[in-house]
This record gives structure tokens, C-alpha cells and sequence, in this order.
């Protein structure tokens, strides 16, 4: 797997916890691709694609590593992300 939807990724990676808020966090516009808004949920991101979510009143930043086929625990999720600093 070379590329998997913006949502998918979103709620695999645990950074929100179902995908229907994943769908509406990139929606609402609140998610930039390589510093592009993005606001289709299908939304294909790739490894070393970097992320900017408005989450929770703050910015963040981090870098796709890798995908996964099925959401997995806490530890499975921080594999598939590196935080960049702002």
C-alpha cells in the first residue's frame, strides 16, 4: 500500500477516534496536505506527506511514516507518524 485515504489514516493513526470525526475534521477544512487544504475525507495522503491539523485549539504537525491495514493499540498508531516541530 502506497497511499491510503486522509480519514483512514487520520483514525488509524489515533489521532481522533472514529472515523466519521476524522471525515468531518478534514471537511470543516481544518487539515492542510504539504500545506494545502484539503477538504474531500477521500483524500489520498502518501509517506512523507506532511500533515498540519487545527486540533483541539492547537496546530499540529507531523509527518506520514507509514500505513496500516487495521486500527491498532496506542503504540501500533505512533509508528505511523513522526511530530515535526512547528
Amino acid at each position: 500500500m502506497d497511499r491510503q485515504r486522509i480519514d483512514k489514516w487520520l483514525w488509524h493513526a489515533r489521532i481522533v477516534r472514529t472515523r466519521t470525526s476524522a471525515a468531518e475534521l478534514v471537511a470543516k477544512g481544518h487539515v492542510r496536505i504539504n500545506g494545502a487544504r484539503v477538504v474531500a475525507p477521500g483524500h489520498a495522503v502518501k509517506q512523507g506527506d506532511v500533515l498540519t491539523i487545527a486540533l483541539d485549539s492547537r496546530i499540529r504537525v507531523w509527518k506520514v511514516a507509514d500505513f496500516a491495514e487495521r486500527r491498532g493499540d496506542a503504540t501500533a498508531a505512533r509508528m505511523l507518524y513522526v511530530e515535526l516541530p512547528q
